[in-house]
């Protein structure tokens, strides 16, 4: 069954001018027509497509996308290189994370801090 470039559009989140600029920009590999010459989706390509959101939500460049799913293309010889970028791009998000930590930690801290200066400010509230 094929989908409309609407209808991965509303599945994606994605905008319809960004399937198309990932297609043009060979993010997205080009994408089946029907009789029609309109995009024809399917649930691979809606699968590809949750992949590549995946790698630009946590940081990786659209460039290095590019690279992987160029590499997704050339098939077995390829798969040590698209493991190493994968590799290399989930260490990146490993440090994120680390570097997030420490900052929740902090706000933590405060967060605790300020409850119990309300928990003062209500105590003598409530003495008076």
């Amino acid at each position: 069954m094929g989908y409309s470039i609407k209808t991965i559009a509303q599945k994606s989140g994605l905008s319809q001018y960004t399937l198309r600029y990932y297609e043009r920009e060979g993010v997205l590999p080009v994408v089946a027509r029907d009789e029609h010459g309109n995009r024809c989706f399917h649930d691979e390509d809606l699968e590809l497509i949750s992949l590549i959101c995946c790698l630009k939500d946590t940081g990786m460049p659209i460039a290095e996308i590019k690279q992987f799913i160029a590499l997704s293309r050339e098939g077995v010889e390829a798969l040590p290189d698209q493991r190493k970028l994968l590799q290399a791009h989930k260490l990146q998000i490993d440090e994120k994370i680390k570097f997030f930590q420490r900052f929740a930690q902090k706000i933590e801290h405060k967060i605790a801090y300020f409850a119990s200066l309300e928990r003062e400010a209500q105590e003598q509230a409530a003495k008076k």
